[in-house]
């Protein structure tokens, strides 16, 4: 089932919820009951719960946002220094420089396929995508230069190197989720104490009101949806994607 068909049914269950159970609660209110009694400090209390939950809200959304982004900044530097050895191998002996540059397309082709399946399915990276890495740093590390036009290459090519490994290394620790489970047991907690105080300010069942109920706790319901949803940087819909490696290596399609 789509993840976008999950939040729509969550929203509409939601949102049902609020409005059956406000509409049942209206039926055992008296005639005589005044909504205007309402105590004033309650509806303090209900503007200063929103208040502080949306700014909980925010924070979430922009952290896990912050996640999501860097985890596709990790991408991007893994593949534009494996870029620029592919390239700037060009000055090494034939032999050597088709060696290296086929080392590099094989390590590609496994991370957009192989290893990319295994991040979002299981959050981690694989063993076999290692020894590829290892592999190229052998074929630049253990090269020894002929002439000073390659000894001058062959240490960009080692930090090149060193800057895959890296930027490989932090997406392997940005491939789980973001959130620690008691944030996510304060947004869910408060999410429900905030739809709640809809009922302490004893609303109507007019459809204005019923409206406004069940779009509120609608939304509340898609902000979740979205802090989960991004909360694992390369395992669901607003995912950090593979382009950068396929932009600069198109023959791994």
């Amino acid at each position: 089932m789509s993840e976008w068909l999950v939040l729509a049914l969550a929203m509409v269950a939601v949102c049902a919820v609020v409005l059956v159970v406000q509409v049942l609660q209206q039926r055992r209110i008296g005639d005589d009951d005044d909504p205007s009694e309402t105590p004033d400090v309650i509806e303090y209390m209900t503007m200063m719960i929103g208040v502080v939950y949306a700014i909980v809200l925010g924070l979430a959304i922009a952290g896990v946002w912050e996640a999501r982004s860097a985890a596709q900044d990790h991408v991007r530097n893994e593949a534009q220094a494996l870029h620029e050895i592919h390239e700037r191998v060009r000055v090494y002996p034939p032999e050597v420089r088709d060696r290296i540059r086929t080392d590099v397309d094989t390590y590609v082709s496994h991370v957009v396929t192989t290893e990319w399946h295994a991040m979002r399915t299981k959050g981690e990276l694989t063993d076999k995508g290692t020894q590829l890495l290892d592999k190229v740093r052998r074929d630049v590390t253990d090269f020894e230069p002929k002439n000073d036009f390659q000894a001058q290459a062959y240490q960009p090519l080692v930090d090149q190197v060193t800057a895959a490994d890296d930027a490989r290394n932090a997406r392997a620790d940005s491939t789980g989720a973001t959130m620690p489970g008691v944030v996510w047991f304060g947004l869910i907690v408060g999410g429900l104490v905030t739809i709640g105080m809809i009922f302490a300010l004893q609303i109507r069942r007019t459809p204005r009101e019923l409206l406004l109920a069940g779009l509120f706790s609608s939304l509340i319901a898609f902000l979740l949806f979205l802090i989960w949803d991004l909360d694992a940087p390369y395992s669901r819909g607003v995912a950090a994607t593979a382009e950068p490696f396929l932009m600069l290596f198109p023959g791994v399609r």
